[in-house]
């Protein structure tokens, strides 16, 4: 691999401890707090899910009210969809629990979120947590742009990035255009709230449905927001642990810029119920059923990146391989719930439920940990535990299975979601246990990834990584881990998308 020297002053942080951490410029120490932030929400959303489980284990068992259980399935919705990596926005959030926290469910609709229905600060300190998120989100995007088009190595062309980065471009671009929505439509309902002012009052003439279209205008490219930058950890994980390049690099890419656009067109699917035009619920329909071409492109690429390849079944590989396992389930069930005659059917069921589970909480907790076991060792210097790796795959993915694959069948009995009891319905109590069930193993999954995490990591146990402990063919590989300040002594300049194995002058 070639590289360009180039001479630039030794910029010394100003502060140290605490505030070097609060005023870093150093990118890897910005993805650090963001993780870690990430990482504490993901564990306090965990931890309403194993309490609203815990209610819904008995058809009556009595650990949560009404009103704490709807107060715990609305924090934990939006903890787990939004993923308050902005810790203003996530403390502006959980300081609701001080004064009465919202009890709307995490999509906010109109009426029930008003201040007639909703009289409490909860849900005006709801608004303002997601109008902090909203700025933030959009501000990060920009930046994500623009370092992408301007700051490339030498040699670097579209077509040289990582199928990482593209996914980034294209979810930031996302943020971008879909973020305001939900921010203006924030703005409007406060206004509604705080100054009586009439835009989604029904009462006053309003049209309600307006929220849900500003909603899920926002709500469906968020989706793809979520699991898009999970699409390109498999995209680089699988390659590495197959000893092949990935197949079809560049459908990869234009297949993740084909979902960014068609996610703007699919939104009314969420809305089939609610009583818009016929010729609109069959435009969306097929919208829906379109959007699975780009993603089948990737499953099958990847499918084509593992066929014949010499593969290692280290714990990101196992985390990968099973993502596309549960990302099918869940994709296959979108079609269903894509069909209007179903959807109808299917509605506010469990069956939803579990359909957003597997695509999303499955999706991205999968993604998350491929990504945790493959970059760990460049983060820090040592190597997870794979004995304990495994461990925490095999628990979790019978669990996240137990946990959510029973509500379909929930779904199709006819249990709603929402409900914090069923006594006059003992019939679903078997399938609620094993769910309950699965949900406390993936709780101990978690606690397993913990302690990988501070014996390994923390307590310094783990093996030294060395600077490319997977024979990887990507950049971050070709210096220290972990990285210094200055990334790299001289700047490397690239001839391909695979610079370590086959960048040769040309």
């Amino acid at each position: 691999m070639a590289t360009l020297e180039r001479t630039f002053p030794l910029v010394r942080p100003r502060y140290s401890g605490i505030l070097e951490w609060i005023t870093t410029t150093d990118h890897k120490k910005i993805g650090v707090l963001y993780l870690t932030t990430t990482f504490l929400f993901f564990l306090t959303g965990g931890l309403l899910a194993l309490g609203i489980r815990t209610q819904l284990a008995t058809p009556d068992t009595g650990f949560l009210n009404a009103a704490q259980y709807n107060a715990a399935f609305t924090m934990h919705g939006v903890t787990m969809v939004f993923l308050f990596v902005v810790l203003a926005g996530g403390i502006v959030l959980y300081s609701a629990f001080v004064v009465g926290p919202p009890a709307t469910g995490w999509t906010i609709y109109v009426p029930n979120s008003t201040r007639e229905f909703s009289p409490g600060p909860g849900v005006d300190l709801l608004i303002l947590a997601l109008t902090v998120l909203g700025f933030s989100s959009i501000f990060g995007a920009l930046n994500m742009i623009v370092t992408i088009f301007s700051l490339r190595a030498p040699g670097m062309t579209f077509f040289r990035i990582t199928l990482f980065t593209w996914s980034v471009l294209v979810t930031s671009f996302l943020l971008v255009l879909a973020m305001p929505f939900l921010t203006v439509a924030g703005v409007l309902l406060l206004f509604d709230r705080m100054a009586q002012t009439n835009f989604f009052a029904v009462g006053q003439g309003a049209d309600p449905l307006l929220w849900q279209y500003l909603f899920w205008f926002f709500g469906h490219p968020e989706v793809y927001i979520m699991i898009l930058p999970g699409f390109g950890v498999i995209s680089e994980v699988l390659p590495v642990f197959s000893r092949k390049p990935i197949f079809g690099y560049k459908m990869i890419a234009y297949s993740s810029a084909a979902i960014g656009f068609l996610s703007f067109g699919v939104f009314v699917h969420h809305m089939f119920v609610a009583g818009i035009d016929p010729a609109l619920q069959v435009f969306f329909m097929a919208s829906t059923m379109l959007i699975a071409v780009p993603t089948g492109v990737k499953i099958f690429s990847w499918l084509g990146t593992i066929w014949g390849g010499a593969l290692r079944f280290k714990t990101a590989m196992l985390f990968a391989m099973a993502f596309i396992v549960v990302f099918t389930i869940g994709g296959i069930s979108g079609i269903f719930l894509g069909s209007v005659p179903v959807d109808v059917q299917l509605s506010d069921t469990m069956y939803v439920v579990a359909h957003i589970h597997y695509v999303l909480v499955q999706g991205a907790l999968f993604c998350m940990f491929a990504a945790m076991y493959y970059w760990m060792p460049k983060m820090s210097g040592r190597m997870l535990s794979e004995t304990l790796g495994r461990l925490h795959f095999f628990l979790f993915f019978i669990g996240v299975n137990l946990a959510f694959f029973p509500m379909h069948q929930l779904g199709l009995d006819g249990m709603p979601r929402r409900v914090f009891h069923y006594p006059q319905a003992p019939e679903w109590a078997s399938l609620n246990l094993v769910s309950t069930i699965g949900a406390y193993i993936i709780a101990l999954a978690i606690i397993v990834f913990l302690w990988n995490f501070f014996y390994s990591i923390v307590l310094g146990n783990g093996k030294p990584a060395g600077d490319d402990p997977w024979e990887a063919d990507t950049l971050e590989w070709a210096t220290t881990s972990p990285p210094q300040p200055y990334n790299f002594a001289r700047i490397p300049v690239v001839h391909s998308a695979r610079p370590l194995k086959e960048d040769v002058p040309h």
